[in-house]
């Protein structure tokens, strides 16, 4: 999922250069949303994952 992020964001940026400002827009409100899914996923795994019995 954090690829999916970084490949929107590449998008964005590249978008972004030859001034296309609607994808612009568009994927990085996407690199967003799946960043902070990630980032939200990725904690409650560290909480749930391991229990040292």
């Amino acid at each position: 999922m954090l690829r999916w992020s970084v490949i929107f964001l590449i998008i964005a940026i590249i978008a972004g250069v030859f001034g296309f400002f609607g994808i612009v827009e568009a994927a990085a409100s996407i690199a967003k949303f799946l960043f902070f899914l990630f980032l939200i996923l990725f904690v409650i795994s560290l909480i749930t994952g391991r229990k040292v019995s």
